[in-house]
Formats: C-alpha cells, structure tokens, sequence
C-alpha cells in the first residue's frame, strides 16, 4: 500500500507529521506538500512559473505550488511508482459545508480521484495543535478499514474531527454538507504609503447546521464523515431547463 499525502497548511504544518506518524508504519507513506500555507487554494493549478520539488531533511517533498500542484505532480510522474491513494491533512481548522468549495485540503484529496481508491480529507475544528493526537488515531482507523469500502471511483471522504481528546469523542457519524450564510464583507486597509487594499473576511456563520449536517454532528462531539463527489451536476433541473429552452432558439 502506497499513500501519498498532502495538505494546505504548508509542508512544515504540524498536522501534515502528526498524520505522517500515524501512518507510517501501516503504509509505504510520501509526502508532497506546498512550502507555504496554502489555505483556501482550492483546486487551483500553478500554470504561469515552473514548480521545484526540494527534498527536505525529514524526506518530505516540498512544491513552491498549491496542494493541487502538488498531488498532480505525485501521480503524474514525480514519483517512480503511482500511489495507491491520496489522503489530505490533518488541516487546523474545520473544512465543513461550503468550505469544501475554498479548502486546499479536499482540493488535494480530490486530485487523487483518478486512483481506485476513496481518498481521504481530515480536519481538526482548531487552529492549535492540541488534540492532533484525536485527529491522528481517528485517521489511522479509517484509513486500516478502508479495504471494506465499496464506494464509487472518484469519491472523497471528508472528515471533521471535533476538538476533544478522544475518550470524549463520541463516535462517527456520516453527514451531508451544510451551508454558510454569506461571509462578511471584506475589510479595507491602507498600507503606510496611502494604498488601499482588502482583506478577505471570516466566513458566515452556520445557515443550515440541523440534524444529519457535518455542523451538527461535530457540535455534538461526532466525527462527521461526509462524502464528495466531484460531479456538480444539478440533475433535478434538468426537467425545468428543457421547458425553458424551448422556443429559445
């Protein structure tokens, strides 16, 4: 079993050795890695400067690119052989309802879809590193029972761990995405020499977070295990775009 791992918190991220170490020793494990923070890059490819793989000390490839660029470059050619699958973080910070559309972190996982197994995105809800031990035994479980899995090609678990030690973590549950409302507006500054500028905002608060919602089941002390897929399609439209189009043209 080949894993290649990644994240979005950079390549020196606490989260991204406490997931290494907790899988190292059940997997033939690489890591490839951004060399800086890469939080909210989403599945954005580097395509106007050359990426440079650096090996560092420890072993871990570092990629002055996204967490994107850095699983593609894995399965297409910097590595001798192609992993068997790809698993993301542990990212500090929740990756919960329309997260999943900013977060390098399931960026990277889904860049794994071409492989034949699920791959993996795991968050713990805090930006300090105390209850990474939670997080790490929560995904070294899943990952040693993923040979039970019969999943679809190209899906994505993504797991939100809550921020608890692990005698107070209630249990798994699956969860659909919940929803954000709308974020706040960004915030203007000026730099000391009369430049204005804006800093992005924190995301909105929890719009829908009720029962079945990765929101609530973390709120509840759950790991919340929500599956992705990458098709967008909104299939239940299709019989009111056909109406609509008739006579368009």
């Amino acid at each position: 079993m080949r894993i290649l791992i990644s994240n979005d918190d950079g390549v020196i991220a606490p989260g991204l050795a406490a997931l290494h170490g907790a899988l190292v020793d059940y997997a033939d494990c690489v890591v490839i890695a951004p060399d800086q923070d890469k939080s909210g890059a989403s599945s954005s490819l580097t395509l106007d400067r050359p990426l440079h793989p650096q090996t560092l000390p420890n072993g871990f490839i570092s990629i002055n690119g996204t967490p994107t660029d850095c699983v593609h470059l894995g399965l297409n050619g910097l590595l001798e052989q192609t992993p068997d699958m790809v698993v993301s973080g542990i990212n500090l910070g929740a990756n919960l309802g329309d997260d999943v559309l900013y977060s390098g972190t399931v960026a990277a996982a889904l860049e794994g879809r071409f492989l034949g197994n699920t791959s993996f995105a795991f968050s713990l809800l805090s930006r300090l590193p105390d209850n990474l031990p939670t997080a790490a035994y929560v995904a070294r479980k899943l990952i040693e029972a993923h040979a039970r899995l019969e999943l679809p090609p190209r899906t994505v678990l993504n797991v939100n761990v809550p921020n608890l030690p692990l005698d107070h973590i209630r249990g798994l549950q699956l969860t659909r995405l919940g929803h954000r409302a709308r974020a706040a507006a960004p915030i203007k500054d000026v730099n000391p020499r009369g430049k204005e500028g804006y800093w992005i905002a924190v995301a909105g608060d929890v719009e829908d977070g009720g029962p079945g919602t990765d929101f609530h089941a973390v709120m509840q002390g759950y790991v919340s295990i929500t599956p992705l897929q990458l098709d967008r399609t909104f299939n239940d439209a299709f019989e009111r775009l056909g109406g609509w189009l008739e006579g368009v043209l």
